[in-house]
């Protein structure tokens, strides 16, 4: 896999955070981590058809989504991630990827995406390769927002 077709996600994750949540995230070190359901995360996968083929993947601890959701309905703290909480995070990684889908049209690549699927740690039932291309976004007060991409 090519490093570069991560890029427009870290753009368009950026972008999407700063309008959704007024926050500017800085960027982690870009490295291939394992992929691995963890207990007390959420995932939220989305496929990818076109020229491109494969998952895009939002990694996030329990807490950091719960936080991202209470920044999303403007400061309201929730403390579980309810039907309502796993709505808005899936809202959040659809606009993430959709965005990325137009910035990979403008650069002449063609691709469509799947509705996400958000799922919470040990739920995942999907195969999932053993290694992906990860990168990291830091949210001061927030948490990290790991992207994993698994495109061919």
């Amino acid at each position: 896999m090519k490093a570069e077709v991560i890029n427009p996600f870290l753009e368009s994750a950026k972008l999407v955070l700063q309008q959704v949540i007024q926050i500017s995230p800085s960027t982690g070190t870009l490295a291939v981590k394992s992929v691995k359901p963890i207990d007390d995360h959420i995932w939220i996968q989305i496929g990818m058809t076109g020229q491109l083929t494969g998952n895009i993947i939002f990694g996030l601890h329990e807490q950091v989504a719960m936080r991202i959701v209470s920044a999303m309905m403007g400061g309201f703290t929730i403390t579980e991630l309810d039907e309502m909480g796993r709505s808005a995070i899936s809202e959040l990684g659809n606009m993430i990827s959709g965005n990325a889908g137009i910035l990979l049209s403008n650069q002449g690549v063609t691709v469509d995406i799947t509705p996400p699927n958000v799922v919470h740690g040990q739920e995942f039932t999907g195969t999932m390769p053993d290694k992906a291309l990860t990168i990291p976004l830091l949210m001061d007060g927030i948490g990290e927002l790991d992207i994993q991409v698994l495109i061919s």
